[in-house]
């Protein structure tokens, strides 16, 4: 939907009014849910009413044993990011749940005025879109940082609620990011399975105009949806995209606001049985991770 609650060893950076998470390069191997039905949802997330009542714990990130310590990045030397920035976006927040008067609250997303934010979706037995983008992304964020990379997170369950959608933008914004990852899982239909990427559409209206945009996050995109393929041995949603893996939306303000390249990953759909299995699995998250670690690498080796 357009989040594991560890804390973990970081050097802190404010970025707007809320806290964002910036790893340097050097020393920073520590351990460590625009969803609904894809082109239906209300808002950059999926509401669930209720589906994330009692929030779940995944996995320790790291190995894909939940060990804790990264896995080594294939290819890593000689690859090195250092000097390029990347915002991830893990979708939601854990406390969203406790804070539905807050997260109702419409913002402005340049075309219209929508939600804050969504609560997330989740597994039939309720691991939760906000545990499972949050763990992903530090798997992510130690993959990134291995190869060099500043890596800054919107927020890491470290706030009650939020951030709102347009708030994230401003993060990625601000930080002049190389490039932005907002980190989801799809609550489609069941018997709808695979991964899509969500790519900014032309839109200039109000603060919204990402003509800058829109062709080099369709390359982040692109580069993206083929390493996660090669990673994760998954394929490309069959539901939308026309098997390309791509999806093209207006009415997301994470995209909309968005000043530098960025794009939505749905890893999979929480509701189906056969996607929730693998992403209920540790070993599939780190694959996940490894999936769009390399792509944005190749994104931005150029």
């Amino acid at each position: 939907m357009p989040y594991d609650h560890r804390k973990t060893p970081h050097r802190l950076r404010t970025l707007l009014r809320g806290p964002a998470l910036v790893l340097a390069a050097a020393g920073c191997c520590a351990a460590l849910a625009g969803c609904g039905a894809s082109q239906a949802s209300p808002s950059d997330g999926k509401s669930t009413q209720g589906a994330e009542a009692a929030p779940t714990t995944a996995t320790p990130s790291g190995r894909p044993d939940g060990s804790g310590a990264p896995a080594a990045s294939p290819g890593a030397a000689g690859s090195s990011l250092a000097g390029r920035t990347v915002v991830l976006d893990p979708g939601h927040n854990p406390g969203n749940f406790r804070h539905s008067k807050e997260i109702n609250q419409k913002v402005n997303i340049g075309t219209n005025r929508k939600e804050c934010d969504t609560t997330g979706t989740s597994t039939n037995a309720g691991y939760t879109e906000a545990a499972f983008t949050l763990d992903v992304t530090h798997r992510l964020r130690d993959l990134l940082t291995a190869r060099g990379a500043e890596v800054v997170l919107t927020h890491d369950a470290d706030r009650p609620w939020g951030p709102c959608v347009d708030e994230r933008a401003r993060i990625g914004n601000a930080a002049r990011a190389d490039a932005v990852v907002s980190v989801h899982a799809d609550g489609s239909a069941v018997g709808h399975r695979g991964f899509h990427v969500i790519l900014p559409a032309r839109v200039r209206e109000g603060a919204a105009d990402t003509a800058k945009i829109v062709g080099p996050s369709r390359e982040l995109g692109e580069r993206i949806a083929d390493r996660f393929a090669r990673a994760t041995g998954t394929a490309p949603a069959n539901y939308l995209g026309s098997g390309t893996g791509l999806d093209v939306r207006d009415d997301l303000g994470g995209l909309n606001l968005s000043t530098v390249p960025k794009v939505f990953v749905e890893c999979g759909n929480m509701r189906d049985p056969k996607d929730a299995a693998l992403l209920t699995s540790a070993a599939w998250r780190q694959k996940a991770a490894q999936g769009m670690a390399d792509g944005i690498a190749t994104y931005l080796r150029g």
